[in-house]
């Protein structure tokens, strides 16, 4: 399934309090792959920001002056996000505004266009009891995010989708997530493990003062129980009860 991480930006917290969308930024990932056909508008809300809502993300009413408002790029968005599957960090949240906007211009429900994975559900599953906020998350799972310095709807998205592939990396990434017939094996025959793509081992060097102190130890397991069955010794037979 063609996969879009996507991530918005608004006027305040509650779309029930009449905040509005003011950013929307999408990554589209094919088979797990950011394929740089990404979706990103500013948004003229018609509406103020709520106390702090500017200062999170940078944005201004003058910015927006200028910018579409939803109802002008809604046809737009629906054809880039129609039947994916929406990858949203607390998915409620983006999706309480969206649903709001599709409402507002007439639209129906963006829920019956896509399927969502919300990543913040996954990362408490993951990690239960730890703070997942994406900047957390980054921090836990190694993804940079160090340019990070303002909430953006594209660059939050973009961070979001090392994240997901983090948290999701395992049998996706040998295969066992693909359909058959991507796999070349539509008709179910199992097909022999080719070892030639498998990265080579690492080889663990033994120096000679650890081998030194591994046969002295082993000497002292030898006295101690009077054999050692690793090589190959016989172990005492138990005496006979009297």
């Amino acid at each position: 399934m063609r996969q879009i991480v996507l991530d918005t930006e608004t006027t305040g917290l509650e779309w029930k309090k009449g905040n509005r969308v003011v950013e929307i930024g999408c990554v589209e990932l094919l088979e797990r792959r950011p394929s740089g056909n990404n979706f990103h508008r500013y948004l003229k809300p018609d509406c103020d920001f709520e106390s702090g809502a500017a200062e999170v993300t940078g944005l201004s009413l003058d910015f927006l002056a200028d910018k579409p408002r939803f109802e002008e790029v809604v046809d737009e968005f629906l054809a880039y996000v129609d039947g994916a599957e929406l990858i949203i960090h607390n998915a409620s949240f983006d999706m309480g505004f969206l649903e709001n906007e599709m409402s507002l211009a007439g639209k129906g429900r963006l829920a019956s266009r896509v399927t969502v994975t919300d990543t913040l559900a996954m990362a408490r599953e993951r990690f239960p009891g730890q703070r997942n906020s994406l900047d957390a998350l980054c921090r836990r799972l190694g993804v940079d995010n160090a340019h990070r310095t303002l909430h953006g709807g594209l660059l939050d998205a973009q961070i979001l989708a090392d994240v997901y592939i983090a948290l999701t990396s395992g049998q996706e990434e040998i295969g066992f997530g693909q359909p058959e017939a991507e796999s070349g094996n539509a008709g179910g025959v199992a097909q022999a493990f080719d070892a030639s793509v498998l990265l080579p081992r690492p080889r663990v060097l033994v120096t000679a003062s650890e081998q030194e102190a591994h046969e002295a130890r082993l000497a002292r397991l030898r006295k101690k129980a009077g054999h050692a069955w690793w090589d190959g010794e016989p172990v005492p037979a138990a005496s006979e009860p009297a």
